[in-house]
């Protein structure tokens, strides 16, 4: 199991964001302190960005790795910074909401399939893909955290979370906006993988897929509920 590590000043930020803001995280679930599995990322980061939430959540969501962020913000100032994944000002509190609105923001552990910020070498506030070996490097991570957890789904944010989880299963991605709100049972995570728009090109794709906002979060809602009832039912069936 992993280390929890409290973070004592979440609450005493001056800069407290607005009453719509989703409630920040007050603790992180470190699975290996220190981890320098990939050299570049370790170089690079300034903190390994933790999985935060409930252990015994329904949900987890993947994204793909921190962002640079913004070391002068608020308490948001992303995962790169404060050690707990999606807690960006963008990302973050989009994500966030998103899961408060729809019900389960109580009941969300929020997590990135790459821990540690992938810097551009050209320019180091910005951030590259991830290379496959350190998505490979980082995948027990992951593992371990979807193991610790027991998800009734793995809500894997935008193409990349997606291509991860499912290298996860031992399986691989054809396409991914087709695959968007689709449930697919994965076997060896023992969870459905439901693919959702990554929060930063939501606004783009939405209305692409068909979807006016509102939409959108009531079909993730119904399959965030349809996917939750059927693992409960076999695991009553069990």
């Amino acid at each position: 199991m992993p280390a929890a590590n409290p973070d004592s000043n979440s609450s005493s930020d001056p800069d407290a964001a607005n009453s719509d803001d989703p409630e920040f995280p007050d603790s992180r679930h470190v699975f290996e302190a220190n981890c320098t599995r990939c050299q570049a990322l370790s170089e690079s980061r300034e903190c390994i960005s933790w999985g935060t939430g409930s252990l015994d959540a329904s949900v987890l969501v993947v994204g793909e790795a921190p962002g640079h962020g913004h070391p002068d913000a608020d308490r948001w100032r992303g995962g790169n910074w404060t050690g707990k994944a999606y807690t960006s000002r963008h990302s973050g509190r989009r994500i966030r909401r998103m899961l408060d609105r729809v019900g389960y923001g109580d009941d969300a552990y929020y997590t990135n399939a790459v821990k540690c910020f992938p810097a551009d070498p050209e320019d180091p506030s910005t951030n590259r893909e991830p290379t496959p070996e350190e998505r490979a490097n980082c995948r027990p991570h992951l593992i371990a955290e979807i193991d610790a957890v027991d998800p009734a789904v793995v809500l894997a944010t935008g193409k990349h979370a997606t291509k991860t989880a499912l290298a996860a299963a031992d399986r691989e991605l054809d396409g991914f906006l087709e695959t968007v709100l689709d449930p697919l049972r994965c076997a060896p995570l023992d969870a459905w993988l439901v693919p959702i728009l990554h929060p930063s090109y939501q606004d783009v794709w939405i209305g692409r897929l068909g979807f006016e906002p509102d939409e959108y979060l009531d079909a993730l809602r119904e399959t965030l509920d349809e996917c939750c009832r059927s693992d409960q039912d076999n695991s009553t069936r069990e």
